[in-house]
C-alpha cells in the first residue's frame, strides 16, 4: 500500500515540482490532503488528486490518514511545522530546503525527530541528482586534489525571488517593494535570504568536497538581485555567484570543480521543470571533454524514492548529515552577511 502524503503549502514548489512527481510515483505515495495559508490554491490542486484540502496546518496535522507530511511552506514556517508533525505522530516529514533558519532551530528539529524515530528528509534535489552522483564518484575514484569549486546561477526574472527579498525580511521594502541595497543592513539581510533560499540547492553537494568554512573572503549583493560570495575550505577555494537580469537570459545552473588534473562540470536543468538529470562532463589534462549521458529521472524523483526506502527501513535516516548540512548553510549565510556589514567586497 502506498504511503499517504499531506502537503503543507500550495505554491510553485508543491504545484510544479512535488505534486507531478507524486503523481508518477503512485505505487509509493498517495496524496490525500493539501493545505494552503488561505490562498485557495489547495482546493484547486487537491481536485486533481481527489484529495482533501484545508487552510492553515491544524486540520492536515490532525488528519489521521496522513502518514507523511511534506513541508512546502515558507522557510520561517519549516521548524514549527516539522515539530508539530512529530508531535502529531506522523511517520515521516519531507521538508523543502532549508531545514531551519538558525543553528538552534536545526538542532531542536534533529533532536526531536531522532528521539521520536520520525523519518526526516530535506529536499536538496541537486544532491540526489544522478549526475552529481557520477561527478562525486569521478572525483573520489581518480583521487585528484580539489582546488576550486564554482557554482554559477544565471536566472531569468522570477517574481517569487523578487518577493523573497522585498517581503518578510529583516528590513523595510522601499520604492514599490524593492529593497534599498545601498543600506548595508538591508543588503546583508537580502544576501542571507538568497543564500538560504537559492544557494542552499547546492551547498550540501559543496559540503561533500569542501566540508568546512574557514574564511569568507568576500561577499556582496549584485543588483538587481544577485550575489558574489567567495570562501576558503582548507586548500579549496569556493565561489558562489548569482545574477538575475531584467533581460531574462536563458537559465544557467552550473557547478564546476577543478582538480589537480581535470575539471568536472555539472549543468543542472532550470528550476521548476522536469527535464531529467543534470548533464555531467569532464575535461582532462589534454583539453578533451568527455560527456556523460543524462538520466530520465531528476533529483526530485530520486529524493521521493529515497524517502520511500527510508520508510521501509531499507536505508538509515542520516540525522547527523542533515544537521551538518543545515549548519553549513546557516553558518555561511551568517558569515557572508557579516562581511557585507563590514563593507568588504572583491
Amino acid at each position: 500500500m502506498p504511503w499517504n502524503v499531506g502537503i503543507l503549502g500550495s505554491g510553485p514548489g508543491a504545484a510544479a515540482l512535488h505534486l507531478p512527481v507524486l503523481g508518477r510515483l503512485t505505487e509509493l505515495f498517495s496524496v490525500v490532503h493539501i493545505a494552503d495559508a488561505g490562498s485557495g490554491r489547495a482546493r484547486v490542486l487537491a481536485r486533481h488528486f481527489g484529495a482533501r484540502w484545508s487552510e492553515g496546518d491544524a486540520e492536515l496535522l490532525a488528519d489521521t490518514s496522513v502518514d507523511v507530511v511534506a513541508v512546502c511552506s515558507p522557510p520561517a514556517e519549516h521548524g514549527r511545522q516539522i515539530l508539530a508533525a512529530v508531535a502529531a505522530g506522523k511517520r515521516a516529514v519531507f521538508c523543502e530546503k532549508p531545514l531551519a533558519t538558525s543553528r538552534e532551530e536545526a538542532e531542536e528539529i534533529i533532536a526531536v525527530c531522532r528521539a521520536a524515530g520520525t523519518v526526516l528528509l530535506v529536499g536538496t534535489n541537486h544532491l540526489f541528482d544522478a549526475a552529481w552522483g557520477r561527478a562525486r564518484h569521478h572525483l573520489v575514484a581518480l583521487e585528484g586534489r580539489v582546488q576550486t569549486i564554482a557554482v554559477t546561477l544565471a536566472l531569468p526574472p522570477n517574481d517569487r525571488y523578487h518577493r523573497l527579498v522585498s517581503e518578510g525580511g529583516p528590513f523595510q521594502a522601499v520604492r514599490r517593494g524593492r529593497p534599498d541595497l545601498d543600506d548595508p543592513a538591508v543588503a546583508a539581510g537580502v544576501l542571507r535570504q538568497l543564500l538560504t533560499g537559492l544557494a542552499i540547492h547546492d551547498l550540501p553537494a559543496v559540503r561533500d568536497i569542501a566540508p568546512v568554512i574557514d574564511e569568507v573572503a568576500y561577499a556582496r549583493i549584485v543588483p538587481p538581485i544577485g550575489y558574489l560570495v567567495g570562501y576558503r575550505s582548507g586548500d579549496v577555494l569556493v565561489q558562489l555567484a548569482l545574477t538575475m537580469l531584467p533581460e531574462g537570459p536563458d537559465a544557467l545552473w552550473r557547478m564546476s570543480v577543478a582538480t589537480s588534473h581535470d575539471r568536472v562540470e555539472v549543468n543542472f536543468p532550470p528550476a521548476f521543470v522536469h527535464a531529467g538529470s543534470a548533464a555531467t562532463r569532464v575535461r582532462s589534462v589534454d583539453g578533451q571533454w568527455t560527456d556523460y549521458g543524462r538520466d530520465p529521472e531528476d533529483g526530485y524523483v530520486a529524493e521521493w524514492s529515497l524517502l520511500a526506502s527510508l520508510l521501509e527501513g531499507a536505508a538509515p535516516v542520516e540525522y547527523d548529515e542533515l544537521l551538518a548540512d543545515s549548519h553549513y548553510a546557516t553558518d555561511l549565510a551568517s558569515a557572508a552577511a557579516a562581511k557585507v556589514l563590514e563593507g568588504v567586497s572583491p
